[in-house]
């Protein structure tokens, strides 16, 4: 969507545990905007590859250790990409966040979350912080199905418990992810459309 025959900048952020249906649905949501700039960046923490490679050459990482890991690469990539954003003129969805890291040391019970906090306060807000809703049991079912990684039931559930235990959580923009993919991906489309009608020329549209 533009204003006035420019792209209207948003910053669209997407949550959820995994198996929720934010990556496939952050695909696929650039086809049913057509004439819409969308541009998509991963904030990944490397978490799967960490562990992959601790697997491989037999170390047991500590919780802690894998945890500063992780946080190193998902603010690096968080950093990055929001220089990215802040450079393109249309509709930025970003798949994972800062958010999700925090989620992630609640749910291991890992109480230094401070200076993350206040990093993501520095950073520029999103217009919309969507928060992919479904059952742990269900986003296990669809990891499994995937045949690609492994994930524990009981960490998801404590990971969808991380999430609901945030501050920010009540300000989400919930999307029920419990259906299918198209249904997912049909609410974050209108999402977006509803972010990008109300919104106005910002610094870059000047």
């Amino acid at each position: 969507m533009t204003l006035r025959g420019k792209p209207v900048p948003a910053l669209i952020v997407l949550l959820g545990i995994d198996g929720a249906g934010k990556s496939t649905a952050a695909r696929e949501v650039e086809e049913l905007l057509p004439g819409t700039p969308v541009l998509v960046l991963g904030n990944y923490s490397g978490r799967k590859t960490i562990s992959a490679l601790a697997q491989r050459f037999g170390v047991s990482l500590p919780v802690h250790v894998a945890d500063v890991l992780e946080t190193a690469v998902r603010v690096f990539n968080v950093l990055l990409n929001h220089l990215r954003a802040a450079r393109f003129d249309g509709v930025v969805i970003m798949d994972r966040h800062l958010y999700c890291q925090l989620a992630l040391r609640k749910a291991r019970g890992i109480r230094r979350r401070r200076a993350l906090s206040a990093l993501l306060r520095l950073l520029p807000p999103a217009q919309a912080v969507v928060y992919f809703d479904v059952t742990a049991e269900q986003a296990h079912g669809r990891i499994m199905l995937r045949g690609e990684d492994q994930e524990d039931l009981e960490d998801l559930q404590k990971f969808r418990l991380g999430y609901s235990a945030l501050a920010w959580y009540p300000g989400f923009t919930r999307i029920d992810a419990g259906g299918t993919t198209a249904d997912s991906t049909l609410q974050l489309k209108q999402i977006i459309a509803g972010v990008t009608a109300s919104a106005v020329p910002l610094a870059r549209g000047r």
